[in-house]
């Protein structure tokens, strides 16, 4: 296809033909041009924010961060270079309190002289000396509570002690069905035939991620546990 199309002429007021005009032709970009294209516009959406005063939020630091990387390795800059670019591009001075802990590792690949390449920073918008906040986005903390299982099964952690449940439950579905251990299990598939009123409230007693698996007309004795959370004794 030619670089240029050009319109058929057209005559001016005085009958005089005018100068043909000229439209580019359409723009083919890759993915990965796309891509760059947007971490181009919301890098400079934060360059406008941080030279306004505004402090940035987690996506514009890593959009700041990730353009000068990629404009570092379009000079031709070396691996170690691209990645010294990176970990000065935002300090922490510049971003909101609690986005160093939600940013803390950036993967990018860059085209290099050698192909694409993958540079991995860990705690990028951290400074020497300056310890991450334990208390940040993303910290888990435990409950205050001094009771536990005595006897926790092997492997798994100990758990507060709460309330229990032992239930029959029958399946009356004509297809296998499958409980997952943290759903409530009074709304479990109606075709489990047990006490609801009484598992209001309760849970599977399994490890989290766990399920119990029913086959057609099969009976299982269940153990339920009291959900934790502010809600447990309602």
């Amino acid at each position: 296809m030619p670089p240029f199309v050009r319109d058929p002429p057209q005559p001016d007021r005085l009958g005089h033909e005018a100068a043909p005009a000229a439209t580019m032709a359409a723009m083919r970009l890759t993915a990965w041009e796309e891509q760059r294209l947007l971490v181009f516009s919301a890098a400079e959406l934060a360059r406008r924010h941080r030279d306004a005063g505004l402090a940035l939020n987690a996506p514009e630091a890593i959009a700041l961060i990730s353009d000068a990387m990629l404009e570092a390795a379009r000079a031709g800059e070396t691996y170690e270079a691209v990645e010294g670019v990176g970990r000065t591009a935002v300090d922490l001075d510049e971003v909101m309190p609690g986005v160093r802990e939600l940013v803390d590792e950036i993967r990018l690949e860059v085209q290099m002289g050698d192909g694409t390449r993958l540079i991995v920073i860990s705690d990028p918008i951290g400074r020497p000396g300056v310890a991450i906040d334990p208390d940040g986005p993303g910290a888990i903390r435990p409950a205050d509570d001094d009771t536990t299982d005595a006897t926790p099964t092997p492997g798994r952690p100990a758990i507060p002690t709460r309330p229990t449940l032992d239930l029959e439950v029958r399946s009356e579905s004509i297809r296998a069905i499958r409980v997952s251990s943290h759903y409530p299990f009074h709304r479990v598939n109606q075709r489990l035939i047990f006490d609801r009123t009484a598992a209001d409230g309760y849970r599977l007693d399994l490890p989290a991620g766990a399920s119990m698996r029913w086959a057609p007309g099969e009976t299982h004795a269940v153990r339920l546990v009291r959900f934790g959370g502010d809600g447990a004794d309602r």
